[in-house]
């Protein structure tokens, strides 16, 4: 592409960031990093009856979380700002009047109960849904019905009235989707939309287009759900003679819910216990909170990860990637046409495969604070190098201090199941032996080692192996399951693995008699 690309990422502060909003955001960022091009932050506010305070925080916080920083706006700064839309009315004015000067929109004064009468004396089961258009506009009270002079009166009383866009009867409106390919429209199918609000700030409609064309949006790529305003758009971009301008349109897949059939909400996200948002968002109004990704333990590269994979393929086997490597392999044409199934599971197993990947002294460091915070003091050493040893184990990097607490604090209690089953003479035997010979040990020590100090034991007490495993791991780590018992007895050292054995046997030596 020789002009640069410009995209744009423009949500309403309407309350927190639904994740499909992200996954919008992600792909804008994505395609516009592949060209060399720019990407927008642009909030979309004028409708003020929705405005929610601490919205708009929300979604720069977010995005700066996952990593996906606009270029322009997200700081209120830029060659184009405003980039709030509540700060653009003047603007917006200027070429609502441009439209009134070439007929291409007009004046309605007609009041709720006007448009309901209307709707209803139309209604019928070939029409169930009458629209102010071309066959009704004449006969409701607008510019093109009323007298010059009735118009100056209602203007001057303050008469409430909107402004509409001028919708051609019988024109065929035709672009090309970049997902969906040709899209063919009769104007007769849209309503004469309102630009401009009764209190005077302009719809979503007349402010989306000017911004864009002011901004210099080469590329917009939306949720589907806006695919059948594209045709209203493009008639604006044609009225306003900008017609060079017209971006391409890209209209994405929805996000579905789990069972595959119907637009992901929260309510979904609820049933399933899975967040539908990014981070956590506290309802200024009612005060409940709702979790977010964040919160939840997901790690923002895995979140990036997997939304990028959600509706686009590589077209190749790879799935880990990182966020250089999806704007390399970024293109719109590889976005599938049908909706992207919200795969919970497949979100977790993102998240492991990143924990995995991550080096062994920051994931020492996230286990290191979590003791800290609980008041627990450990060598930092020591810690990273249990912290590495349940990397393959968990899901959540708060997992590990949950997993592996039995490496900073003595069991206090034993696994009921493996007691009952396991504790024998014998086996009380073999562990006051094994605890004598770890005290023996000089040299250096390791798991091999501590395995054939068991091996030896057993040979003389012919004890197999079975029969001691499962009562040895339970007197060291007081559960029944775990990461290898030789490593754990490694990691821990003799001193410390004998110490606990002798702790054992002395606070379970009733139930031998």
């Amino acid at each position: 592409m020789t002009n640069e690309v410009r995209v744009r990422f423009a949500p309403s502060p309407t309350g927190p960031l639904h994740i499909g909003g992200v996954r919008t955001a992600l792909y804008n960022y994505l395609f516009a990093k592949h060209f060399g091009g720019k990407f927008i932050l642009r909030i979309e506010d004028t409708d003020q009856s929705r405005f929610v305070p601490g919205a708009e925080t929300y979604i720069k916080e977010s995005l700066s979380w996952l990593g996906i920083m606009p270029d322009e706006g997200f700081d209120g700064e830029g060659p184009h700002k405003p980039y709030r839309q509540s700060e653009r009315q003047d603007i917006y004015r200027q070429y609502s009047e441009k439209l009134l000067k070439d007929n291409k929109a007009y004046l309605a004064f007609d009041t709720p109960e006007e448009l309901e009468e209307m709707r209803n004396r139309l209604k019928s089961e070939s029409d169930p849904m009458p629209q102010y258009n071309s066959l009704t506009r004449s006969s409701m009270k607008n510019s093109l019905t009323l007298s010059s002079s009735e118009i100056e009166n209602r203007i001057r009383s303050k008469v409430p009235y909107v402004i509409r866009l001028m919708v051609p009867a019988n024109n065929e409106i035709r672009f090309k989707d970049l997902i969906r390919g040709w899209v063919n429209v009769s104007s007769d199918t849209i309503d004469d939309k309102i630009l401009i609000k009764s209190d005077g700030l302009p719809t979503y409609h007349l402010a989306n287009v000017v911004d864009d064309h002011l901004m210099g949006v080469t590329h917009v790529i939306r949720g589907e759900e806006w695919l059948p305003s594209a045709p209203l758009h493009i008639l604006l971009y044609q009225f306003l003679n900008w017609n060079d301008s017209i971006p391409q349109f890209a209209h994405l897949p929805l996000l579905l819910k789990p069972e595959g059939t119907g637009k992901l909400s929260k309510r979904d996200g609820d049933k399933h216990g899975f967040p539908v948002f990014p981070i956590a968002w506290i309802d200024p109004q009612s005060g409940e909170t709702s979790m977010g990704f964040r919160e939840k333990g997901y790690l923002p590269d895995a979140m990036v990860n997997f939304l990028a994979l959600l509706g686009w393929n590589p077209g190749t086997e790879q799935e880990i990637f990182e966020m250089d490597e999806l704007i390399k392999a970024f293109s719109i044409d590889r976005i599938n046409k049908a909706g992207a199934k919200f795969d919970i599971e497949k979100a977790k197993w993102f998240n492991q495969q990143y924990i995995k990947l991550m080096p062994d002294a920051e994931l020492g460091s996230y286990l290191y604070s979590d003791l800290l915070n609980k008041g627990i003091k450990a060598e930092k050493d020591y810690t990273l190098r249990v912290a590495s040893a349940f990397r393959e184990r968990v899901t959540f990097l708060h997992e590990l201090y949950e997993k592996s607490i039995y490496f900073f604090i003595r069991p206090e209690s034993y696994d009921e199941m493996v007691v009952k089953k396991k504790w024998t003479a014998q086996t009380v035997g073999f562990l006051k032996q094994y605890a004598i010979d770890l005290r023996k040990n000089n040299g250096g020590f390791s798991r091999e080692i501590a395995k054939e100090m068991i091996i030896h034991i057993l040979e003389d007490l012919n004890i197999s192996l079975g029969a001691i495993m499962p009562v040895l791991r339970v007197v060291v780590t007081g559960e029944s399951a775990g990461i290898d018992l030789m490593e754990t007895i490694e990691i821990l050292g003799t001193e410390e693995v004998s110490c606990r054995i002798d702790l054992a046997i002395d606070k379970l030596s009733s139930l031998m008699k």
